[in-house]
């Protein structure tokens, strides 16, 4: 069964949050695709991915890359599954994909602050519910760390 996570982002940014979130996928042996809003929000989180840390590296390509297919995380903008992904995050205001049932995991990141946001994350529970996937809410306490809420 899918298993959907919220998380919810409050005085953070996806920037911060995200490398984390994907290292610990790796980890774990997870195949990712990362839904974005836009080619623009693709370009920055690309770029971002090669150089949120110095003592880092996370392999990850985009949809448009010659070999999606073998990398470990692709970034794509729309429903698209080249690496044939186990897990998929979705940012911004994009919602949870038709096909979420193929995922063993969909985690939707969402900024607290931004009224469209809330709007599809709410959307989005109520979607995942009617579906029968498990969801969890995520939200970070006062060191910074996630932690499930109820």
């Amino acid at each position: 069964m899918t298993e959907v996570l919220f998380y919810h982002l409050q005085d953070t940014t996806l920037e911060k949050v995200l490398p984390p979130l994907l290292e610990k996928s790796l980890e774990r042996g997870w195949r990712v695709a990362v839904q974005t809003g836009s080619e623009e929000r693709v370009e920055a989180l690309d770029a971002h991915l090669w150089t949120y840390r110095d003592d880092s590296f996370l392999p990850h390509g985009t949809w448009r890359d010659g070999d999606a297919a073998d990398q470990p995380v692709v970034l794509v903008m729309n429903e698209a599954n080249p690496n044939q992904a186990n897990v998929r995050f979705v940012v911004d205001t994009a919602g949870l994909p038709e096909d979420s049932a193929t995922y063993d995991r969909v985690v939707l990141v969402f900024n607290g602050e931004d009224d469209e946001a809330l709007t599809v994350a709410r959307a989005a529970w109520t979607d995942s519910k009617s579906r029968g996937f498990e969801r969890t809410y995520w939200q970070t306490d006062e060191r910074g760390r996630w932690q499930r809420r109820d």
